[in-house]
């Protein structure tokens, strides 16, 4: 029997990751959307697509959660995208309601299933949906933080020249402007990008990595889709195949680098059953300084969270 994965969320980045899922033909995919006849339309349009692209998966939209029950994994999305100005955390209390709502109806249908949060601000969300749906904190995991190492290999191999697959690099912290892009780990062919790069080009390629997300939002209007959806599928492919793959995700931290009860980006393994183990860094006092002023950053956010929305 294939492996079933929902998607809430039809919009560009939703229907974008349900793309990227039907090429890699992993798992049947159902999409939930509350605007009637948008994951239906997208869903047919994608199953159309399948004889061209010589893959046999199903694509089922919908504005019922009936059709997710025995998903294996639910991928949030849905909420309302950032336009220009707007801060991940003017979204709170739209994105808190539509959250909220998504895990409670998945839980019912889908006991089993790990979750993986997209909607901003996400480190945020990711701790509403596992209090919310009381899942063990391995279940529940927040794609960032290989989107965030994702924008940086992109600027490091254009500014080098080199192919993407020799650059590897390494971002933690919350998904936002304090993220914490690790230089001094990040590499090319094994050699530190400190000694490839002059200070003045790396530092640029930081603050760009940072900025990302505002970058390709002062281009189109709205947020990225496909590389936020190309790492979502990463993370599902991980989970699905028991791969243990290591990558940086948001994830529930209990001590990593002194902090408690939030989720945070760190450095995880994945597997079947979600987040198998956080591996930490021995970080020297600068990365201290910047991811404490990231944890900052989060913990603001979930007082907010706290304020808007009550948790059990």
């Amino acid at each position: 029997m294939r492996r079933k994965v929902t998607i809430v969320g039809a919009g560009m980045t939703g229907s974008s990751t349900a793309a990227w899922l039907a090429a890699r033909e992993i798992c049947d995919v159902v999409m939930i959307d509350i605007l009637p006849g948008v994951p239906q339309g997208k869903a047919l349009d994608l199953q159309e697509a399948m004889p061209v692209i010589e893959k046999d998966v199903t694509i089922v939209g919908s504005n019922s959660y009936e059709e997710t029950a025995g998903s294996d994994i639910i991928v949030i999305t849905a909420g309302v995208a950032r336009k220009p100005g707007m801060t991940r955390e003017d979204l709170m209390t739209t994105n808190a309601n539509i959250v909220r709502m998504a895990a409670e109806e998945t839980l019912k249908r889908s006991p089993n299933a790990v979750y993986i949060v997209l909607t901003n601000p996400l480190d945020t969300m990711a701790y509403l949906v596992q209090k919310v749906t009381k899942l063990p904190s391995h279940r529940v995991v927040g794609q960032a933080g290989i989107l965030d190492a994702a924008r940086m290999r992109t600027f490091v191999s254009l500014e080098l020249g080199v192919s993407v697959e020799n650059v590897q690099c390494y971002v933690l912290g919350g998904h936002g402007d304090e993220m914490v892009p690790l230089t001094r780990h990040s590499n090319v062919a094994g050699i530190p990008l400190r000694d490839i790069l002059p200070p003045d080009r790396l530092s640029a390629i930081v603050e760009r990595t940072r900025k990302g997300g505002a970058e390709v939002i002062n281009f189109l209007g709205t947020s990225a889709y496909y590389a936020p959806a190309a790492s979502v599928v990463q993370m599902v492919d991980a989970i699905l195949k028991n791969k243990h793959l290591i990558v940086p995700a948001s994830a529930y931290v209990q001590g990593e680098y002194g902090l408690h009860d939030m989720y945070f980006g760190v450095l995880t393994q994945l597997g079947r059953d979600g987040v198998e183990k956080i591996i930490p860094y021995d970080l020297n006092a600068e990365e201290k300084v910047m991811l404490n002023k990231s944890a900052e950053a989060v913990r603001q956010s979930m007082e907010t969270l706290h304020k808007l929305v009550k948790l059990d």
